[in-house]
């Protein structure tokens, strides 16, 4: 449980064994003064977490902050059973998000819309944070965890709506939670870095997913740390490979949803599609076919596809 991997001297990464898969959703720890953890995971996570910092030597009464840059459960649904466990810390996040952690029902029911019978067993329980534990950081707002260490919070929406990103300035890193897609550690075995935009429902916005990228390269982040999962040391392959595929997810969309009517239908072609041109880019990295990425895979193409087909149904609206 909790395997630790130290990124460096500040930095800890604990998995979560979210899915009961390794390598798939991580935590942060920023080992500074005012001990600060960035995402929590869903809830049954927690246990790894907890294992994770109890291996490293880090009592939860220790933590001062924990962040979380944004609240899809996977990221955040955990937040509320772990903050259980640290008596003095708060929780930071967008001002978007800050009621739906006081009163996670929409969230509860919007997961269960997307993940169906299998919600409980992955996100179970779901407990409510109150609103004096909560602190909201705005865009360019920071946070003193150390006389050497600040971070920076950016307003990054593309993802969604009620994204943050964090910029640890000790490191020139950006924690990215979702902002400019998974990174699939499974394919470092066969020294294929794997990148890929997430465009889950409901708020996905490829104009502002691009601008986000931009907005990170402009910057000019050294590092990216990842909600899913880990760090890269190449930014700018991280961009290449958000602008190659975004467009090709868009496209392959748009014929789905002009050639289907009903939206299973729709999701059922669009999936298919999808995974279509992802396959044979990694088949022609030499990625057999029988690789385990493809189970996380056909899930994430899959939520990826139902935000798709809702932005186009949201298109057609205006």
């Amino acid at each position: 449980m909790g395997k630790i991997n130290e990124i460096d001297e500040r930095i800890l990464l604990i998995d979560g064994n979210d899915l009961n898969r390794k390598l798939r959703t991580g935590t942060y720890v920023i080992k500074e003064k005012e001990l600060t953890i960035v995402e929590t995971s869903a809830s049954p996570s927690v246990p790894y977490v907890l294992e994770g910092l109890s291996e490293a030597g880090i009592q939860p009464e220790d933590i001062k902050y924990i962040i979380l840059t944004h609240i899809h459960l996977d990221h955040a649904g955990g937040a509320g059973l772990f903050l259980q466990k640290c008596p003095n810390a708060k929780v930071i996040v967008h001002k978007k998000g800050a009621r739906h952690l006081t009163d996670p029902s929409r969230l509860i029911a919007g997961a269960k819309a997307v993940y169906g019978d299998d919600f409980e067993a992955l996100f179970d329980p779901i407990i409510p944070i109150p609103a004096e534990r909560i602190i909201i950081k705005e865009h360019l707002e920071t946070l003193s965890i150390s006389k050497e260490s600040t971070l920076t919070f950016y307003d990054t929406p593309g993802h969604a709506n009620h994204h943050l990103s964090i910029h640890d300035h000790a490191s020139n890193g950006m924690f990215s939670g979702d902002t400019v897609g998974i990174y699939y550690r499974e394919l470092d075995q066969n020294g294929i870095e794997f990148y890929l935009p997430t465009t889950s429902p409901n708020q996905f916005n490829p104009e502002a997913m691009i601008a986000a990228a931009e907005f990170y390269e402009n910057l000019g982040v050294e590092k990216i740390y990842f909600g899913h999962f880990g760090v890269s040391h190449h930014p700018k392959q991280v961009y290449k490979h958000l602008k190659y595929w975004l467009p090709i997810f868009i496209e392959t969309a748009k014929y789905a949803h002009a050639s289907h009517t009903e939206f299973d239908e729709k999701l059922s072609a669009l999936s298919s599609a999808l995974f279509k041109p992802i396959q044979d880019y990694l088949t022609q990295k030499g990625v057999p076919d029988n690789h385990p990425v493809y189970e996380i895979l056909t899930l994430d193409i899959r939520v990826c596809s139902m935000g798709l087909i809702d932005y186009l149904m949201k298109q057609d609206q205006k």
